[in-house]
């Protein structure tokens, strides 16, 4: 097998592998903000 040819049959490997691998899901979590509240000083 050529050298160009066994490098393309890694990348394949190694992408078939990146596919099939455990993910994990990413959760993204948005923080909590408190709304500022009318005090009325300014109505």
């Amino acid at each position: 097998m050529s050298k160009s040819g066994r490098i393309i049959l890694v990348i394949a490997m190694a992408a078939a592998m990146a596919a099939c691998a455990k993910k994990e899901e990413e959760v993204m979590v948005e923080p909590i903000t408190v709304e500022p509240t009318e005090t009325g000083k300014y109505k």
